[in-house]
């Protein structure tokens, strides 16, 4: 956990403006790449992950292991080869047993393989696989990350009023709820200054933590606060024992006058959010250590296949919704690996034919030896996808 979070922290500091991201779907992928790295490849991805290459592999697998052992948390991850790429059989073995497909090198039919994977592995939240597939790429790993919770105690929209001034003139979906649990409720004290931050609790343990710090702090130093947090790294001073006044961002703790005798409250205002994100990683290339393994004029994964691989693309696509009832987000990550190294001579020729009857069509039954036509026929309407009696009643 403490990798992964490390990871999230240094992609926090690069951040600038509304976006969302998911290092937790990212370092298995860099993990398993490590395992089969050589060389500077290999130490700089093993820098990037916060352990050393040789354990990244079983690390990978444990995470993925708890990862799908949390209730109301899917997680996949998928490998697809082309026809030129024989795995090792060491790194397959560490991979999911239903994890190997295939690329056809039919670009069409293999992106509707992919897109159909990624929906099917986020629930339709990511519909589709963020790679770029061309002529060279020979290998696809990819992971999909899906987390759905219901508020153990939920909000009410409500109208949300603030002097900051580019909301001001467009009214926010506000959520508001109220509690007698002033622990929700905290203050982190953090070299870059104070953050408070409320924790909101769903179904099957998983929570959100909503984090607002001082203004001048920048969304990096923020996320690395709440991270730090979680990581023990910075103190935070429960509601309960906040002093009166405005101990942190966005709170004010006051004594008030009532009429008969009642538990304290936390009353809390938020805004609802929807967000979508894309990252390549490559424009980030040091910080997940891909510098040298994305550099295709030679091979820097040996331990992963019997052809020269570097990686050619690394992308992630994001979503995540929170309202008045729960959270959900997904990520779904994909690294395109390509052919690397001089490309050798072509001293051999050969054919290759393709053939997709897609569109309108002919067809004449004859007789093999006396070649007579018995039939002839044009399709225009070929015969739909059957129902199965069963899926009506579903």
């Amino acid at each position: 956990m403490r990798a992964v979070n490390g990871l999230t922290a240094r992609w926090a500091a690069a951040a600038d403006g509304g976006t969302v991201f998911s290092a937790a779907g990212v370092w298995p992928l860099l993990a398993f790449l490590a395992d089969g790295a050589e060389g500077a490849a290999r130490d700089e991805l093993a820098a990037a992950l916060g352990l050393p290459a040789e354990e990244a592999a079983g690390a990978a697998r444990e995470l993925l292991a708890g990862m799908a052992g949390t209730g109301g948390l899917d997680t996949a991850v998928g490998v697809w080869t082309g026809r030129t790429v024989t795995l090792r059989e060491a790194w397959a073995a560490g991979l999911p047993a239903d994890a190997h497909g295939t690329l056809t090198g039919d670009a069409a039919a293999d992106r509707r393989a992919l897109d159909a994977w990624a929906a099917d592995r986020t629930g339709g939240l990511v519909d589709r696989m963020p790679v770029r597939l061309t002529e060279d790429t020979e290998l696809v790993l990819a992971s999909a990350l899906a987390m759905r919770t219901r508020w153990l105690a939920p909000f009410e929209e409500w109208p949300l009023a603030t002097a900051y001034e580019p909301w001001t003139g467009v009214e926010r979906l506000g959520l508001r709820r109220t509690s007698a649990l002033l622990d929700r409720i905290g203050v982190a004290d953090t070299p870059d200054g104070f953050v408070t931050e409320l924790k909101v609790l769903g179904g099957d343990a998983l929570d959100v933590h909503l984090l607002l710090g001082e203004e001048r702090m920048t969304p990096g130093q923020v996320l690395g606060a709440g991270i730090g947090a979680l990581d023990g790294a910075h103190r935070v001073v429960p509601g309960d024992r906040l002093p009166f006044g405005a101990p942190g961002p966005g709170l004010a703790v006051e004594k008030v006058r009532c009429e008969r005798p009642r538990p304290p409250r936390l009353d809390v205002t938020t805004a609802a959010y929807d967000i979508t994100a894309s990252h390549d990683l490559l424009e980030l290339h040091r910080l997940f250590g891909l510098t040298t393994a994305s550099d295709v004029t030679r091979s820097h994964f040996p331990g992963v296949g019997d052809f020269p691989l570097a990686v050619g693309s690394a992308e992630q696509a994001t979503t995540a919704r929170f309202g008045a009832l729960g959270f959900e987000a997904a990520a779904v990550t994909a690294f395109g690996m390509v052919g690397a190294g001089p490309r050798p001579a072509r001293r051999h020729v050969t054919t290759e034919i393709r053939a997709a009857f897609d569109r309108p069509f002919g067809f004449l039954a004859l007789h093999r030896h006396s070649r007579l036509v018995l039939a002839a026929g044009w399709v225009t309407d070929p015969l739909p996808f059957p129902e199965y009696p069963w899926e009506d009643d579903e």
